[in-house]
């Protein structure tokens, strides 16, 4: 007839701290077992290798790091794979206010450095606003044929100065001339 432990077995628990279902007691000792009826009495049973608190159950995360690290590289993101749409899955508008605050930041910071001025910063967030930019490249590229252009422009008006002041010159020499002719 089997010995009942269990009152042995709540006791190991307690001195253990571990729950019931982790205690083993040794089957080939039970005689020994069934004598402990204190705390006392089952640390020294521990203590000698009779009594011992089972190793916790483990639940291994290895294949789902695995798993994990391949969709990082881009597999199981098929179209099999896929539950949402594609708007749901990565919304539009997240990314117009990515590329939005992208394209401020830049134009702020042009404008802080002195690269371009108030109006044509205003000019060309506005553009922004109007959906006319992919990237920062696109408006990095605009920006530079607009000062390009600006540039051109400057230099063009002051060969017109120069040309008008040269041939003011010369009529008033003409002027000063004739004047001395008479």
């Amino acid at each position: 007839k089997m010995v009942s432990l269990k009152s042995q077995k709540r006791l190991a628990a307690s001195v253990l701290k571990c729950g019931k279902r982790k205690v083993w007691l040794d089957p080939h000792e039970i005689s020994e077992i069934s004598q402990a009826n204190s705390r006392q009495n089952i640390r020294k049973l521990v203590k000698d290798g009779l009594v011992i608190k089972k190793p916790e159950i483990m639940h291994s995360r290895a294949r789902v790091r695995a798993y994990h690290e391949a969709k990082n590289k881009g597999r199981h993101r098929g179209l099999g794979k896929r539950k949402g749409t594609a708007n749901a899955r990565m919304p539009v508008k997240t990314l117009w206010i990515r590329r939005q605050r992208v394209l401020r930041r830049m134009l702020k910071k042009y404008r802080d450095s002195k690269k371009i001025d108030v109006h044509l910063y205003r000019e060309l967030y506005l553009q922004a606003k109007g959906n006319k930019f992919k990237n920062k490249l696109n408006l990095m590229e605009n920006i530079h044929k607009l000062k390009s252009e600006k540039n051109l422009e400057r230099i063009k008006l002051e060969e017109a100065e120069a040309k008008k002041a040269k041939a003011k010159a010369k009529r008033e020499a003409k002027a000063a001339k004739q004047a001395a002719k008479k």
